[in-house]
C-alpha cells in the first residue's frame, strides 16, 4: 500500500516539476524577448529605421481588414500570438495609413512600381466604398508612370477588387480565380435553444426587424429575404461595375450559371487557371520564380542577390507614421473628425467599440476646444444600446448649440444606432454602397428556468411585491413582458419621431420606410433619409464650408495612450518585430473556421449591455461574405 502511495505521489510531484519547469521556461523566453526589444529599440533610436533602395518596389502585403479605425488590442497578447505562430484573430490595416502610403509612394522617386500580394488581404467588409478609395489611390499612383503589379495563387472577391487596378495582373498556373457573388447568411438557434431548454423573451417594433430572427426561428423570413436581396443586388451591380472598368471588359463576365462555367472550363480542359485567363480575369501565369525573374529584370536584384528591390508596407509605413504621434496642440482652426466604429456599447469602451460615454466624451472635447470650429462624425456601425446612442445624440446636440457644425459621413455601416447618431447632424453624407436605414427596435432577454428545472434545480422565494426584477433561474412575469414592449414601442416612436423632425419628414412617412428596413446609400438618399453621397472628403470639405473656414487643419480627436501603455506598446513592438522575423505562421482548419463563426455570432450578442436590455441593432448588417 505504501508502495502505491509513494508512486502516486512520485507521480504528482514530477508534474508538477514538470509544468513548473514549463512555466519557467516560457516565462524566461518572454523575458528575453522582452531584453532583446530593449537592445533593439535603443539600437535603432539614432538610426533612420528602414531604408529603401533605389528603382524597389512597394510590396503592399496587406494582412487584415480593412478599417477607419484600428480595434485596440493589447501588446502582450500581439507577442503571444506571434510566439505562438497562430496571429490575430482580426488583424486590421487602417485605410488612411494604406492611403497615405500610396500617395507617398507615387512622389518617392526610390519606389518605381507597386506590387499587391493580398494572399492575406481580408478586404473592407461589406462597403467597397473602403477599397473603391485605395482604389482610386492606386489609379492616381499609375498617373505618376509607375506600373502596378498584382500576383496571388488565387483571389477572394474584395482581393480581386484591388488586383483590378493593377497594369498586370497574374495568377499562378496552378491557381484559380471564382468571382463569387454577395451572400448574407445567418446561424439559426431557435432549435438549439429549444434542446437546450433556453427561453428568450423577445420584444420587438419594426417587421423587417430581422436581428433577433437567430433565436426564434430556424430559416430567414420572407422580410428579411426581400430586404437583403434588394440592397445586396445593388451592391453586387456596384461591384461589377467599378471592377468592369478597372479592367476594362463588359459586365457579361460576371454572373456565370454554373453551366457556362463548366462549359469555360471544360474548354481549357479543366485549367482554372487557364479559364481565368481566357475570360480576361488576369493577364498572365506567373509562378513566383517566374515573376521574381520578372521584376529583378524591371529593378535589378537587391543587396542579398536573392529578389528584386523591394519594401514591404509595414517598413514603408514605419517611416511615414511615428508609433506613438505627438497629440496635435498647433493652434490655428481646425476640423476635427471622431470616428465612431463597432457596435454602440454603455459605458466607456476601447478602440474599435463604440462606448456612450467614451465617444460623448470625445465630442465633448472637440467642443471645448477652441481651435476646433466643426466636426466629422465618422460613423461605421450597426448601432446597439439605445441608450448609449442618445447619450452620443445629446453631445452631438451640444456640439451644435455651442455654434459648431457636425457632419455626418456614413462609412461601411451606419444603421440602427449608427443612424440614430447620425440623425442630428447637420448635414449626412453617404457612399453609394453603405448600408443605412433599420429603424426598428428590439429587447432581448433571455432565462433559463426550463434548463434549471431539467437539471432539478428550483427557485422559491418571498417578495414584498410583483416588483421584483427578472431573474434567469425563473419564468418572465407577464407584467414584465407587456413593461418592455412598451418601453420598446415608446423607443420606437422616439426613434421616428427624431428622424421626422431631423428630416423634416411626417411620422407617417418615416414608419413606412423604417420598420427595421435596411436601405443602401443610394436608396437613401432618394428615400430622404441622408443628404448627399460623398465620403470623408466631402465631409471635411462641407464641414469647413459650414464653418467658413477657408485654411484649416484636419485632426483625429481618439482617446489617448496613458504613459504606461505607450512604455508597454513601444517595448513590446520591436519585440513583437523580432518574433516576426521568424516567419511562424500558423493556417486554421475549415472546423476552426466554422467554430469560429458560431462564437463571432453568440458573443456579438453576449457582449450588448444597454441598462434598459432595448437595441437598436442591426446585427444582419455585419453577417454578409
Amino acid at each position: 500500500m505504501s508502495g502505491k502511495s509513494s508512486f502516486t505521489k512520485s507521480l504528482f510531484l514530477g508534474i508538477w516539476n514538470g509544468l513548473n519547469f514549463g512555466r519557467r521556461l516560457v516565462l524566461n523566453i518572454l523575458f528575453l524577448i522582452i531584453i532583446i526589444a530593449v537592445i533593439v529599440g535603443i539600437s535603432n533610436s539614432g538610426s533612420q529605421g528602414p531604408s529603401v533602395a533605389k528603382s524597389s518596389a512597394l510590396v503592399l502585403d496587406l494582412t487584415g481588414n480593412l478599417v477607419i479605425q484600428k480595434t485596440w488590442v493589447e501588446p502582450s497578447e500581439v507577442l503571444i500570438s506571434q510566439i505562438t505562430g497562430q496571429g490575430q484573430d482580426n488583424p486590421e490595416i487602417l485605410l488612411r495609413d494604406l492611403i497615405n502610403v500610396i500617395e507617398n509612394a507615387a512622389e518617392d522617386k526610390r519606389i518605381d512600381a507597386i506590387v499587391l500580394e493580398l494572399a492575406n488581404f481580408g478586404g473592407g467588409g461589406m462597403n467597397i466604398g473602403n477599397l473603391k478609395e485605395v482604389g482610386e489611390a492606386l489609379q492616381a499612383f499609375k498617373l505618376s508612370g509607375k506600373p502596378i503589379y498584382a500576383i496571388g495563387d488565387s483571389f477572394n472577391r474584395s482581393q480581386y477588387y484591388l488586383a483590378s487596378h493593377a497594369d498586370n495582373v497574374y495568377l499562378h498556373p496552378m491557381g484559380s480565380l471564382l468571382m463569387e457573388g454577395f451572400t448574407s447568411n445567418s446561424l439559426y438557434f431557435a432549435e438549439a435553444l429549444e434542446k437546450f431548454k433556453v427561453t428568450f423573451n423577445i420584444f420587438k417594433v419594426g417587421t423587417f426587424k430581422s436581428a433577433v430572427e437567430p433565436f426564434l426561428r430556424s430559416d430567414m423570413s420572407p422580410e428579411a429575404k426581400l430586404a437583403k436581396e434588394t440592397w445586396l443586388n445593388e451592391l453586387w451591380s456596384m461591384f461589377k461595375t467599378d471592377v468592369s472598368e478597372a479592367r476594362g471588359f463588359d459586365e457579361q463576365n460576371f454572373d456565370e450559371t454554373f453551366s457556362d462555367l463548366l462549359s469555360k472550363l471544360a474548354a481549357v480542359d479543366g485549367n482554372p487557371a487557364q479559364y481565368a485567363l481566357s475570360n480576361s480575369w488576369v493577364d498572365g501565369l506567373r509562378t513566383r520564380a517566374q515573376f521574381n525573374s520578372e521584376m529583378v529584370e524591371l529593378l535589378g536584384i537587391d543587396k542579398d542577390d536573392k529578389t528584386f528591390n523591394q519594401v514591404s508596407y509595414n517598413s514603408y509605413l514605419k517611416m511615414l507614421k511615428p508609433a506613438f504621434p505627438v497629440p496635435n496642440k498647433s493652434t490655428g482652426d481646425k476640423v476635427a473628425i471622431v470616428v465612431a466604429k463597432g457596435t454602440i456599447l454603455d459605458g466607456k469602451q476601447d478602440p474599435g467599440a463604440i462606448g456612450g460615454d467614451s465617444t460623448a466624451a470625445l465630442l465633448r472635447k472637440a467642443r471645448k476646444d477652441d481651435t476646433v470650429k466643426a466636426v466629422v462624425l465618422q460613423v461605421d456601425s450597426g448601432g446597439g444600446s439605445a441608450f448609449a446612442s442618445e447619450v452620443i445624440r445629446q453631445e452631438i446636440l451640444s456640439l451644435k448649440a455651442a455654434g459648431k457644425p457636425v457632419i455626418a459621413s456614413m462609412n461601411s455601416v451606419a444603421a440602427s444606432g449608427g443612424y440614430w447618431i447620425s440623425v442630428s447632424a447637420d448635414r449626412i453624407f453617404v457612399e453609394p454602397s453603405t448600408i443605412t436605414g433599420s429603424i426598428g427596435v428590439f429587447g432581448m432577454i433571455p432565462t433559463f428556468e426550463k434548463a434549471f428545472k431539467y437539471l432539478g434545480i428550483n427557485s422559491d422565494g418571498v417578495s414584498t411585491n410583483e416588483l421584483v426584477g427578472v431573474s434567469i433561474d425563473r419564468p418572465m412575469a407577464q407584467g414584465y413582458k407587456s413593461l418592455v414592449q412598451m418601453s420598446v414601442e415608446h423607443i420606437y416612436k422616439q426613434f421616428i419621431s427624431m428622424v421626422a423632425e431631423e428630416r423634416k419628414m411626417t411620422l407617417e412617412e418615416v414608419d413606412k420606410i423604417a420598420q427595421g428596413r435596411v436601405w443602401i446609400g443610394t436608396q437613401a438618399l432618394e428615400l430622404g433619409l441622408v443628404d448627399e453621397i460623398g465620403g470623408l472628403e466631402e465631409a471635411v470639405a462641407y464641414a469647413a464650408k459650414m464653418a467658413e473656414l477657408e485654411v484649416f487643419k484636419q485632426v483625429y480627436i481618439e482617446r489617448e495612450l496613458t504613459d504606461d501603455e505607450k512604455m508597454w506598446a513601444n517595448l513590446l513592438s520591436n519585440a513583437s518585430s523580432v518574433v516576426s522575423g521568424l516567419n511562424i505562421h500558423y493556417t486554421p482548419s475549415p472546423l476552426m473556421t466554422l467554430t469560429k463563426k458560431v462564437e463571432e455570432q453568440t458573443t456579438f450578442f453576449t457582449q450588448l449591455n444597454d441598462p434598459q436590455a432595448t437595441y437598436v441593432l442591426c446585427s444582419e448588417c455585419i453577417l454578409v461574405n
